[in-house]
């Protein structure tokens, strides 16, 4: 019995150090990519790029679930020329994560840019064809997304709406520029440098959390006054029903239930 302990805490050693040994080394990667351009420059070579279009996610469906397609450098470069856009279009992309393997994984915006904008809304039907996918709002599609797409997309969103909303210094009113892998801004007047929020600003909110589709549908059930429960927590409320808020949360629960139903 004793040998068979042992051997089990062996075990589970090995695996928890080999899951942290891969954290620390996925960690010291990517922070390796943001502080140096040329190294992310040369990730991108192999890397892969997640798309999107005014702040929406590509996605394709698959079995009543979305899927994040992504896409090699060549593969976009040719997808840029296709729709007449430079493939200087891509330094407009963001460092989001890697694999274990160290494949460095990349997003990019082509409908927020100003210069391109225009021409990238008249081409967004023609694109979805091209890619056999549709740029759908993360906030309709997340819960129908594995956990690692959601992750990565949700923190992809963050950071592309961030850079959209710091393109000129609050002190001088000058443009700022982005370092390669998107992890900072820079106003050349001044050198002052703006980082990303990509964790919760508790200036803003209280709290925030993630909810499962039960909680959620029986959130929406729930009626009666918000009272504390006896283990002196508050149970999760739902924005009221004129909210339009509300009437999304209503509409996903609704078809995640109508999918999970037998033809």
């Amino acid at each position: 019995m004793s040998l068979y302990c042992g051997i089990a805490c062996r075990r589970k050693f090995f695996w928890c150090y080999r899951l942290l040994s891969t954290y620390v080394t996925k960690t010291r990667y990517l922070f390796e990519l943001k502080e140096d351009d040329d190294a992310c420059k040369k990730a991108q070579q192999t890397g892969a790029f997640y798309l999107f279009h005014s702040l929406a996610p590509l996605l394709q469906t698959s079995a009543h679930q979305y899927l994040a397609p992504r896409h090699s450098l060549l593969e976009l470069e040719r997808l840029l020329g296709k729709f007449g856009q430079d493939a200087q279009r891509i330094e407009d992309s963001v460092l989001i994560g890697c694999s274990e393997q160290q494949e460095a994984w990349f997003a990019l915006d082509l409908g927020l840019d100003s210069s391109f904008s225009i021409s990238a809304s008249l081409h967004k039907p023609e694109m979805e064809t091209e890619l056999k996918g549709s740029f759908i709002e993360l906030r309709k599609a997340l819960f129908q997304l594995n956990a690692r797409d959601a992750s990565l997309l949700s923190t992809a969103q963050a950071l592309l709406r961030w850079h959209d909303a710091h393109q000129f210094c609050s002190r001088s009113g000058q443009p700022t520029k982005k370092n390669v892998a998107g992890s900072k801004r820079v106003c050349p007047s001044n050198n002052i440098i703006y980082y990303p929020q990509i964790q919760v600003n508790l200036r803003e909110l209280e709290t925030a959390a993630w909810f499962s589709h039960d909680e959620v549908a029986t959130a929406l059930k729930r009626k009666g006054p918000y009272t504390q429960q006896q283990n002196g927590t508050f149970p999760f409320w739902l924005p009221p029903k004129l909210a339009i808020s509300h009437q999304l949360i209503k509409e996903w629960v609704e078809k995640q239930t109508c999918s999970s139903l037998p033809a």
